[in-house]
């Protein structure tokens, strides 16, 4: 991911999420942004329809991935009714707690998301955090990490994706220059626009390759599906 290390203070609304495959041993699979005290935003790309709820977790309150916070048991995952493995398009989600998660100032926190009438404009300043590979090949970071990143001109974003669809529901992201990207494990994790959730990460194509942008889930065309999701 490049950038650099920081702390749970400047983000209290990130979450990551873990992952289990024997419903005893969690790892840190995705990263996710708090919306109310029992509903959190992430990326359906990260959630199997056919896997047991049981299966994923969130940690709120922690730096780290794998250790500090509280940890949140799921009663239910969204995946949004458009989303499609094959194409990406509307890779968002809505993860239900059990139990209502404790807001502590400036550890645990709601996140401010896009109105539906929030634009960027391209070249415009965004940050990426995450708790995602630090190298092309790993590792992952234990503590999370922000990156500056600017948003791309959809037009250029899909002449690099070639004939796979860019959508308007998606949102490119890059540092052209090279050593910033938003990586694996840092899908479902807040794209920010001054501390607004503008973007949910959700693919790429291989890390840190500077010609090639990364996409995120566009959170201003899901604003009232996230709110009927969350309430």
């Amino acid at each position: 991911m490049g950038g650099s290390l920081t702390t749970i203070d400047q983000y209290p609304y990130a979450a990551p999420v873990l992952v289990s495959f024997n419903l005893v041993d969690y790892t840190q699979s995705c990263g996710s942004s708090i919306l109310t005290s029992t509903a959190i935003l992430s990326a359906a790309h990260c959630f199997d329809d056919n896997a047991p709820v049981a299966r994923w977790r969130v940690r709120v309150g922690s730096s780290f991935g794998h250790s500090g916070g509280t940890v949140h048991i799921l009663r239910a995952i969204f995946n949004h009714p458009g989303f499609t493995m094959q194409t990406l398009d509307n890779d968002i989600a809505v993860l239900r707690t059990q139990n209502a998660i404790t807001f502590i100032p400036n550890t645990v926190a709601a996140a401010s998301i896009a109105g539906s009438a929030y634009n960027l404009a391209d070249n415009q300043p965004v940050w990426a955090i995450g708790w995602g590979n630090i190298g092309p090949s790993g590792p992952p970071s234990e503590q999370l990490r922000h990156v500056q990143l600017l948003t791309v001109n959809q037009q250029l974003c899909q002449s690099r994706y070639g004939s796979f669809p860019i959508t308007a529901n998606m949102l490119c992201v890059a540092w052209f220059e090279g050593g910033r990207d938003q990586c694996s494990r840092d899908s479902g994790s807040p794209l920010l626009h001054f501390n607004v959730v503008v973007g949910v990460c959700s693919f790429g194509s291989g890390c840190f390759n500077p010609n090639q942008p990364t996409v995120n889930a566009r959170v201003s065309r899901y604003t009232s599906w996230i709110q009927a999701m969350a309430a």
